[in-house]
């Protein structure tokens, strides 16, 4: 799990963007443009009714052509909602497509609207808290080798009473996944730049005896960028090689988002923060982009690569 192989995975999918997914782009382009365009007529044709008002002062008349104009226009809007909401399944099904032909994938499954439960991101222990907002989407489940998963966006906020207001807590793409293997401890990975957030994650793993073992992090910025705990009875070897140490370490470069993992008896637990909403439509501007869903592919993929490769370490 290299930098050079997630560098060759990444031109795969380019080619394969090329060929499948850009065509779906021109096409969802063309029905953009479409909509906009019919949006602008109904306007017009408002503005038109407006100014013969004025101009012959016959309101009743202005009134009943206002009606017809005002609903095509409703109609209008709702095509445009509905194009915002079915544009992103039609991508992440395409994307989903290229990744399960891998040999170790089994068949994905999406449901845009579906999302892991508030116990299922408790669990992990990787973030502490009370949520007073808990809002997800896009969940996808599937098989990676021997490991299944389960993730989905999330957008976690709590109450802070000294401030009165609601606080962050996790927004990004959060993965569950169990390995058939069972193993044994608890291992907690986090960012050592947001420790100060964390001092509740880091008080419940040390209360069950865990230890800090940076030292046994043999990648030298990986030891730099996170803090990591251990109960004595965790055999983190198995859970966090060299490869994924260097494939987490050089992700983190390249796109500045930040990984949190967590390791729990036979299940491991993966959040990557994502500060905006991927792969949504802009109405005003052109989709047809190869950036607009490379990100989206690299978050995923550096969540699979990440199962993939403990399930073929273990």
């Amino acid at each position: 799990m290299s930098a050079d192989i997630q560098h060759d995975r990444l031109e795969k999918f380019r080619i394969y963007y090329n060929h499948t997914i850009q065509p779906e782009l021109v096409r969802l382009e063309r029905r953009r443009l479409r909509l906009l365009l019919l949006f602008g007529v109904s306007v017009l044709i408002f503005l038109g009714i407006f100014l013969l008002q004025l101009y012959l002062k016959q309101f009743a008349l202005a009134l009943v052509l206002l009606i017809p104009t005002v609903l095509y226009s409703s109609y209008i809007l709702y095509r445009i909602q509905k194009f915002r909401t079915t544009f992103k399944p039609h991508i992440v099904n395409l994307i989903l497509d290229f990744i399960d032909d891998g040999i170790n994938y089994g068949r994905l499954e999406y449901d845009p609207k579906k999302k892991l439960s508030v116990r299922q991101f408790l669990e992990s222990n990787i973030f502490v808290t009370k949520p007073k907002v808990y809002q997800g989407e896009d969940y996808i489940k599937g098989r990676i080798g021997e490991a299944e998963f389960e993730m989905c966006e999330l957008n976690v906020r709590e109450f802070s009473r000294v401030r009165d207001r609601l606080n962050y807590v996790f927004r990004g793409v959060y993965l569950i996944a169990n390995f058939q293997e069972s193993t044994y401890g608890e291992i907690l990975v986090l960012p050592r730049e947001f420790r100060q957030y964390l001092t509740r994650s880091i008080k419940e793993i040390t209360a069950k005896r865990a230890m800090r073992i940076d030292g046994f992090m043999r990648n030298e910025a990986f030891r730099k960028h996170f803090m990591t705990f251990a109960t004595r009875d965790a055999t983190f070897r198995d859970m966090l090689s060299e490869p994924t140490q260097e494939a987490i370490v050089h992700y983190r470069k390249v796109t500045g988002k930040e990984i949190y993992l967590s390791f729990i008896n036979k299940k491991g637990y993966i959040a990557i923060t994502e500060p905006k909403d991927i792969l949504e439509p802009n109405i005003l501007r052109s989709n047809v982009s190869f950036e607009l869903v490379r990100e989206f592919f690299e978050d995923l993929n550096m969540l699979f690569r990440i199962v993939e490769d403990i399930d073929t370490t273990r």
